[in-house]
């Protein structure tokens, strides 16, 4: 497609690969400043992404989880940190699409996101529950028609940019850690004070930094759903899927360059295969392994939705599960590999052919939500959980 056709294109591909082109363009300086990836969400919003899931009764145009993952891909093929920005934005919207119709105010506030193009933060974790998100130590309190929030989050990405922040905690002071709800604070019903500074190896432009958090807003934002309900039945399904999309971006951007380096070594060589050869053959075998495993996960997610059971049950979280310690784990092979390509030219910055920000987003993954805690809530459910041993589910 030319350029010329691309700018008049208003297929969901074609806007997303618009606003690809300006991520990619502040891409290294937004991980070299550690800054938000402000230019690349002001396209995000100028193409009316991020209210692409809001159903179009309310103006949105109704997106599917797998057309989500397809944008997240282009947009890590392009900057890892604005395309992590929109799959968490996307990950909270799927909460308010799936749990949130039954209220007046949430209908209201989905169709005023996709209106105005409003962006979500998520704020689940807190200081003392070690990245556990089905555990809370603060409680909200419920005074009448107005409610009160206090919580130490040890990270809120890109909180201090967000116009709303979705925030878990116990459901009253006497609840237990696990009895949580998740209310929706809108930019001005709450304070952020920082208390930890984002600087890290990657995904540096999410601007992941810690907060302590107070908010006041009334009672109707909180969802009238338990927020067990909404981290099974959405969250954790959006949450590996469209993380798994950026991941698969930012490999799949690594095979292009080293791809690149080959094609042009050949030519300098005079058609001489080049030694990298066979390792950007291995690179791409696990790079279709991997859109496999996630293409695999978007058809059981789209199976599952119909049958809330399923959605609830230990069957569909052991997949999701794992779906997501492949992903995380498979990237980093396939980026070391096609540094390995491109040797010397994928190790040093400012080369066309530069993997250092690609390997260092990647290590991420295996954080992001740590592999371990999933590998242990795996591990407990399969005491009682038969794997899944058919071809045909």
């Amino acid at each position: 497609m030319s350029l010329a056709a691309l700018a008049t294109d208003m297929s969901l591909g074609a806007r997303a690969h618009r606003v690809a082109a300006v991520a990619a363009q502040f891409a290294d300086a937004v991980d070299r400043e550690a800054r938000f990836p402000q230019e690349a969400v002001s396209a995000m919003k100028t193409e009316r992404l991020l209210g692409l899931q809001i159903p179009s009764r309310l103006g949105g145009e109704g997106a599917t989880t797998r057309e989500l993952a397809e944008v997240c891909s282009i947009l890590g093929q392009a900057c890892a940190a604005a395309a992590m920005v929109f799959a968490m934005h996307q990950i909270k919207v799927s909460s308010l699409v799936e749990h949130g119709a039954e209220s007046a105010w949430h209908v209201d506030f989905m169709r005023e996101l996709g209106a105005r193009q409003l962006l979500v933060a998520s704020a689940t974790t807190e200081g003392g529950i070690g990245g556990n998100l089905r555990n809370s130590i603060c409680a909200i309190d419920v005074d009448g028609e107005t409610c009160r929030l206090t919580k130490d989050s040890t990270v809120i990405s890109y909180g201090a940019h967000a116009d709303a922040i979705m925030i878990t905690s116990r459901a009253h002071e006497k609840a237990a850690p696990s009895d949580q709800v998740m209310t929706v604070f809108r930019q001005g019903q709450y304070s952020l004070e920082k208390t930890a500074t984002w600087d890290t190896l990657g995904m540096r432009g999410t601007c992941s930094d810690g907060f302590l958090f107070k908010g006041e807003a009334p009672s109707v934002q909180i969802f009238p759903k338990p927020f067990a309900e909404i981290a099974a039945q959405s969250m954790l399904a959006n949450s590996h899927l469209l993380w798994s999309g950026v991941w698969f971006g930012i490999a799949a951007d690594a095979v292009s360059r080293a791809q690149a380096f080959v094609r042009a070594a050949a030519r300098k060589s005079g058609g001489t295969t080049p030694p990298g050869t066979l390792r950007l053959a291995e690179a791409t075998s696990l790079l279709q392994l991997l859109k496999s495993n996630i293409l695999c996960g978007l058809k059981t997610y789209e199976d599952a939705k119909a049958d809330p059971d399923q959605l609830s049950s230990m069957a569909f979280s052991i997949a999701m599960n794992n779906i997501k310690l492949a992903s995380s784990e498979t990237i980093l092979t396939i980026i070391n590999q096609a540094m390995i390509v491109c040797g010397i030219m994928g190790y040093k910055n400012g080369t066309p052919y530069s993997l250092g920000r690609h390997l260092r987003d990647a290590h991420s993954a295996q954080l992001m939500i740590s592999n371990d805690r999933i590998l242990s809530n795996t591990s407990t459910m399969l005491l009682v959980q038969k794997p899944d041993t058919s071809l045909v589910g």
